[in-house]
């Protein structure tokens, strides 16, 4: 954006409040039905059919440690020619955060876990590229409210 701020999608997963660069975000929508695909990592929930595309579904709190979810939004991402969705509890809405409100912020995958960024290292480096750009806001109190401005 021209005043030195980017737009972002402000999502919950699990205890964390993360904000995705809304250029990677394609839509929201209910969660779909998900197949289970064998010997995946535990963060990836399997097969959805998306628009008529199966789509890699992967639960955005367990990926990051962000402790117990109850998924009810997917957000599809494009990753370079694809489509992956990552599925939240909650989808708060887009924000405008300064570059260096965005510097300040740590990032999205700081205490995600190492298995399976590596997984996704190895099968989708553009998928991992979309979820580096990520930040994370804030904790989530046990109110349920974030913890800080959002």
């Amino acid at each position: 954006m021209a005043n030195g701020s980017e737009r972002v999608l402000l999502c919950r997963a699990g205890r964390m409040l993360c904000a995705l660069p809304l250029a990677h975000v394609v839509e929201t929508m209910r969660p779909l039905p998900v197949d289970a695909i064998g010997a995946a990592p535990t963060s990836v929930l399997g097969l959805a059919l998306v628009r008529g595309e199966p789509t890699l579904v992967i639960d955005l709190a367990r990926l990051l440690g962000a402790g117990e979810s109850s998924p009810r939004r997917f957000v599809s991402v494009r990753t370079g020619s694809r489509t992956v969705a990552l599925a939240v509890d909650e989808v708060i809405g887009t924000r405008a955060l300064s570059r260096d409100e965005l510097r300040a912020l740590p990032p999205l995958l700081r205490e995600a876990e190492l298995d399976s960024i590596a997984a996704i290292g190895r099968h989708d480096a553009e998928l991992l590229a979309v979820l580096e750009s990520g930040q994370i806001v804030s904790g989530i109190e046990a109110a349920g409210t974030p913890a800080g401005p959002a």
